[in-house]
């Protein structure tokens, strides 16, 4: 069922449908489906190469530069992360121990447990757009909001209005992602082995920088460009699952196909960013089947347009403009009325 509101339409994902997620993966063109091992390697050696490149423009740089060489790196380590990403869901490899081995490898430079993060990321594909139950930028309840203490609460505000979204999965990171007490018990030893990789890792690498750069080598070389990453990480979270006219439902409400289908913003940006990326931002796919390899998410875009388009959110341009409109109208989440800001929440009572 679809309504538009504010000339955006809207579906209704909690609507009642006989639609299943597999009546959608069916009518994907099984080559999206296929690993291959020449276009994945392919994809670790240019991302290896462009953050190599990245590095050594910093290393060259002149103080004025810097902010773009930072940018760059930054951007080319988050195709690190993609590459992780795909192993997470083992669509990178065939062979499992290969999705853990480059998994753990490719996630190391960003100090990311790369079990913690596959475990916590696979249930945010089970939960999409279920309130309460989403891991991954989950909408915060006016309920919930005001249960917390006024620290929380002023910290959340000053979060959302001061448009700090892109430091986000830093938090997301640092909370959750270290702690095995988070996950199942069946899960943690291997979150405790993908913790020791990352702390052993950091443990070496860091002293080493400094000893050999000095503190500002080891903000220059590591910390700008990790921040840099996080941004990525925290903007294509934020935008493929926020809009004003996406819900959030109740899982007694919460329909599977539509929510995978209709709850994901497929976002348009810089050609170059899309490449050092790739493709991460052509989510849409990717939630419908989490074993379509990042090469192949046009592929599958495609034949969701072709066959699913009424469906589909309207593609949007990443911009000031987009990241505004977020900010400054997702704030509170009403049950089965939608985003509120804080000033509309309040005035409103």
């Amino acid at each position: 069922m679809t309504t538009t509101v504010n000339n955006q339409k809207q579906v209704d994902i909690g609507a009642s449908s006989d639609l299943k997620l597999q009546d959608i993966i069916k009518s994907l063109p099984k080559e999206c489906f296929e690993k291959k091992p020449l276009k994945a390697w392919t994809g670790v050696l240019m991302s290896v190469l462009m953050v190599g490149l990245g590095y050594f423009s910093l290393t060259i740089a002149p103080w004025y530069l810097l902010p773009l060489a930072w940018i760059f790196t930054g951007t080319a380590l988050t195709g690190f992360f993609v590459i992780g990403h795909d192993c997470g869901h083992r669509s990178f490899s065939q062979k499992r121990w290969v999705n853990d081995l480059v998994g753990h490898v490719i996630f190391m430079p960003l100090i990311y447990p790369f079990h913690s993060w596959r475990i916590g990321h696979n249930y945010h594909h089970t939960h999409t757009n279920k309130l309460d139950e989403d891991n991954a930028w989950h909408p915060i309840r006016p309920e919930i909001f005001e249960s917390w203490g006024t620290v929380s609460q002023w910290s959340f505000k000053r979060f959302i209005l001061n448009r700090l979204w892109w430091v986000g999965s830093v938090g997301h990171w640092a909370v959750i992602h270290f702690d095995w007490r988070n996950f199942r018990k069946q899960d943690q030893s291997d979150v405790k082995f993908s913790v020791a990789v990352v702390v052993l890792f950091a443990a070496i690498a860091t002293p080493t920088l400094i000893a050999t750069t000095g503190i500002w080598g080891f903000i220059k070389f590591w910390f700008i460009p990790w921040l840099v990453y996080h941004f990525w990480m925290s903007t294509f979270t934020y935008v493929h699952h926020t809009a004003p006219e996406i819900p959030f439902v109740e899982t007694s409400k919460w329909n599977q196909a539509l929510a995978q289908l209709s709850g994901t913003v497929h976002c348009n940006y810089p050609h170059w960013i899309e490449i050092l990326c790739h493709d991460i931002n052509v989510h849409i796919p990717h939630h419908i089947s989490t074993a379509i390899p990042s090469y192949n998410l046009r592929m599958a875009y495609s034949s969701l347009q072709e066959n699913w388009a009424d469906y589909l959110y309207p593609e949007c341009q990443f911009s000031w403009s987009l990241m505004k409109k977020l900010t400054d109208k997702c704030h509170l989440y009403c049950t089965d009325e939608g985003y509120r800001s804080f000033q509309e929440y309040y005035s409103g009572k």
